[in-house]
């Protein structure tokens, strides 16, 4: 969160220190230099907003959930078999039935880019996917969680992402469901920001 507001102050500075050096000391005949830069820097000021409300959400779910240090996490970056949106994605077990495997997607977003260069391909470098080896986890797979990747001394987990089911969203025309969650692990997880039913009738996985 400090990070994001010195971002968003940083390049409004830029923004109205651009400006007023094109206003007060240069003519007109200079201000094509400057409209690039004024671009620039309202669109990366902009772009810091987004992120205020998944750092919230982030420090809810850290409130609610301790980490873990997972190992060997499935992953891919193509279509999961079970979702409908071609998205990356992590499998984690069932809380309550460790045998099943839920995904959870990257809905796609600016900050994905960073994970897409680590999950792996053929031509992907060792160190780089060595970065989410193990791989920190906090959260409900069935409903919302964060992950992390391992610090460079692998004592404590940097580059937090906020995933979540899209029907742990609340938006409109998404209907919540209760994965047959006990009515602890739905409490648990409305707490920590999750938009789910009151109790926990039978319904069908929203792959």
């Amino acid at each position: 969160m400090i990070t994001i507001v010195v971002r968003l102050v940083g390049w409004i500075a830029v923004w109205i220190g651009s400006l007023g050096v094109l206003v007060s000391f240069l003519t007109p005949g200079y201000t094509f230099l400057f409209i690039p830069v004024l671009i620039y820097s309202a669109f990366r000021a902009v772009l810091q907003l987004p992120y205020f409300g998944s750092s919230i959400y982030i420090q809810r779910v850290l409130w609610q959930y301790p980490w873990q240090l997972l190992t060997d996490v499935p992953h891919g970056r193509n279509k999961h078999p079970q979702v409908q949106e071609d998205e990356m994605w992590f499998e984690f077990p069932n809380p309550e039935k460790p045998e099943e495997q839920i995904p959870l997607l990257f809905l796609a977003n600016m900050r994905t880019f960073w994970w897409m260069r680590r999950f792996g391909t053929a031509r992907t470098k060792p160190e780089l996917k060595a970065q989410i080896e193990p791989l920190w986890f906090a959260g409900d797979p069935r409903f919302i969680a964060v992950v992390a990747a391992t610090g460079r001394r692998g004592s404590a987990p940097r580059r937090l992402h906020l995933l979540y089911q899209r029907t742990a969203t609340g938006r409109r025309g998404i209907e919540p469901t209760a994965w047959n969650a006990s009515p602890a692990a739905l409490e648990r997880a409305r707490r920590a920001g999750a938009h789910v039913p009151d109790s926990a009738p039978s319904q069908p996985h929203p792959y």
